[in-house]
């Protein structure tokens, strides 16, 4: 490593150097809302089709039993097979908090899910260490958060816009801080966890839809805890490989621009400026507003299914590009589709875990109505920019009345109008629903709230335990 401070090597000496009293209170509460969210679509998502997939998967991969994965404690697996598991249970709903953006010419709400790479790591090396106190998980936690952010500021637009996953990609850097700061790595390891997570950082978007989408976030928690790993083994990486013409960067992202953020590492903490989104919604944020906004036209107008003839969204290509089916024939096409997702608030009058199943998607009422909705673009919604996520519905009644409702730019869950502590505790009862009682949910609350003051917070695993109650034989990979 050279003595030019390169992104690379100011990214290892911020993290290397990171501690607990470098934070401020507001960045304490909020990443412990972040940990509370994060563990809650974790729960929500070890649900999921693809978890059972995961499992086949690794039962049959093997390996030593070194850490847990939430929803099942009796399952100890390799520790960045654990970091996969949770990273694909995180993101198996896209029910994951987003990262805004603040660099001119960021597409607003597409930059990355922060927090899932980073607490899977957290949460399989501290089981693998055998147990980790709230600080120390706290600090290696919001380490791996920041690293992500910037990076995934300073980066082109392009990497995502052409078609890059940034959550699996740029997650990967979160997971590999976060993994080497609790590991006690040095500011060359940490530089060289980040050169492996260079190389193993991929996912593309033509996998929306499908459980490779999950997977990406997956990877990004597994590579990153497997980069780490190699360096305390003596796996060596180049320690500049953000940087330069070869660098992640340059080759991934068709070039970036790392002065936005170089000497701002933590100056501020991106966790509370410019903030992120905690979701209302089980899908893409950039489809929350006008979600909300059908939402308050059906009960503003004290309207009903049967009452709707057509509904019509107009928006700006940064919303219709990546919402990109016509009418979903699954959940996970679900997440991707305006159709069903406006078609799920004007029938259920909301969207979430009990909506988004293939049972829900697939009934009848749904697909009728799918076809009732469709998507436009509007040049002159487009003309305001991406700096925000606008648009605006129009729907026309079998009555013959016509009712506009524009998105609120403040959409719920963005920091100019977040959730509230205790909606994002109804947020967790919500994924809990059906496999963890209250009382057990409320010890989670408890000990989330309390986290910095807890001496082991390893614990988290036993209140989160729910699949061994399926009647599960073994108790680790053998």
């Amino acid at each position: 490593m050279t003595d030019q401070k390169t992104l690379t090597r100011e990214a290892a000496e911020f993290a290397v150097n990171l501690s607990f009293k470098n934070f401020s209170d507001d960045a304490l509460h909020i990443a412990k809302r972040c940990v509370l969210d994060g563990l809650a679509v974790m729960l929500a998502g070890s649900e999921q089709e693809c978890i059972d997939v995961a499992e086949r998967y690794i039962r049959n991969t093997g390996g030593n039993a070194q850490s847990r994965v939430v929803g099942d404690a009796t399952l100890k697996v390799p520790a960045q097979l654990a970091a996969f598991w949770n990273g694909l249970a995180g993101h198996a709903m896209d029910w994951d908090d987003t990262q805004l953006a603040e660099g001119p010419g960021r597409p607003y709400g597409l930059l990355t899910h922060p927090t899932i790479p980073p607490l899977s790591a957290c949460l399989a090396i501290s089981d693998m260490i055998g147990g980790i106190d709230g600080e120390t998980f706290l600090t290696a936690f919001i380490a791996g958060f920041e690293i992500e952010c910037k990076i995934a500021e300073a980066i082109n637009p392009d990497h995502y816009n052409l078609g890059f996953h940034t959550s699996g990609t740029i997650g990967t850097f979160a997971s590999a801080v976060a993994a080497g700061k609790l590991l006690g790595f040095d500011v060359h390891q940490m530089a060289q966890a980040i050169g492996g997570a260079a190389s193993m950082a991929a996912g593309i978007r033509a996998n929306f839809g499908t459980m490779g989408k999950p997977m990406h976030v997956a990877r990004s928690s597994e590579n990153g805890v497997t980069s780490a790993l190699l360096v305390t083994n003596g796996f060596t990486f180049n320690e500049e490989a953000l940087d330069g013409q070869w660098g992640y960067l340059e080759v991934a992202g068709r070039g970036g621009e790392p002065e936005l953020v170089q000497g701002r590492f933590g100056n501020p903490f991106s966790i509370v400026t410019p903030g992120l989104s905690i979701k209302p919604y089980p899908c893409g944020v950039l489809t929350h507003p006008s979600m909300d906004a059908m939402k308050f036209l059906m009960e503003e107008e004290g309207l009903e299914p049967d009452n709707i003839k057509n509904v019509t969204l107009f928006a700006a290509n940064n919303i219709l590009h990546p919402i990109r089916f016509r009418i979903a024939k699954s959940e996970l096409e679900g997440k991707f589709c305006m159709a069903f997702l406006l078609s799920s608030i004007i029938i259920a009058g909301k969207a979430g875990k009990a909506e988004f199943t293939n049972d829900f998607v697939l009934s009848d009422s749904v697909q009728a109505m799918q076809r009732r909705v469709s998507t436009q673009f509007d040049p002159e919604i487009s003309a305001m920019g991406h700096d925000r996520i606008r648009s605006r519905i129009e729907v026309e009644t079998k009555d013959g009345r016509s009712i506009v409702k524009w998105a609120d730019e403040n959409y719920r869950g963005s920091p100019h109008n977040p959730l509230s502590d205790e909606e994002v505790e109804g947020k967790f009862l919500d994924c809990a629903q059906g496999i963890l009682s209250n009382d057990r949910s409320k010890s989670v609350f408890e000990l989330v709230w309390l986290l910095e003051s807890q001496p082991n917070f390893m614990k988290i695993y036993d209140l989160l335990d729910w699949r061994q109650n399926r009647g599960k034989q073994q108790n680790s990979v053998a």
